[in-house]
């Protein structure tokens, strides 16, 4: 069983990624409006991906036999200037997601909660490589611009993204193979 100062903060790390999964859900929804139909997908793959975390963290709030309290989930922005803010916005976002996984990581040391630590390390190393892909694609940005030939080679690699975590957590959260 996890302390209730651990169970608090989970729970919050929980209301996190469902805000993350909101804030990527309207990403794409903007992402359509604007007719870039590869980086509306590319954020709703990350939806999916940011829902997946949530739900692991609810099993293993549940699993550790403490429980799991939703809280409200903030209102995400509607719109956005352009591509390029959109992930800039992202990686600001998943900047304060490391920091919050970070702070449980410490958390858990300090409490010797040995579970709880190793859990969190899935988390941590996901996020350097959320972090990684979502500066390739500012760079990317960078280089090719935000309109005509540029932006549409983007948005066709984006949108090549395909869904590799599980999207139907109806049976809970299946064992994926090594």
């Amino acid at each position: 069983m996890i302390s209730a100062k651990m169970t608090e903060a989970v729970n919050r790390q929980i209301n996190n990624e469902m805000y993350s999964a909101y804030l990527y859900m309207a990403m794409s929804a903007h992402s359509s409006s604007m007719g870039l139909n590869g980086f509306a997908s590319w954020f709703m793959v990350q939806y999916h991906e940011e829902m997946f975390h949530a739900m692991k963290q609810y099993n293993y709030v549940l699993d550790q036999g403490a429980e799991v309290h939703l809280q409200t989930i903030k209102e995400p922005p509607k719109s956005f200037a352009s591509a390029k803010d959109m992930f800039e916005k992202t990686l600001e976002h998943e900047h304060f997601v490391t920091k919050s996984i970070n702070e449980i990581a410490d958390l858990a040391l300090q409490e010797k909660d040995h579970a709880t630590y190793q859990f969190m390390q899935w988390y941590v190393n996901e996020q350097i490589e959320e972090e990684k892909n979502d500066n390739e694609i500012l760079q990317m940005l960078k280089l090719a611009g935000e309109s005509g030939p540029g932006l549409f080679m983007i948005d066709q690699q984006l949108g090549a993204r395909a869904l590799t975590v599980q999207s139907d957590f109806s049976k809970g959260i299946l064992p994926t193979a090594p």
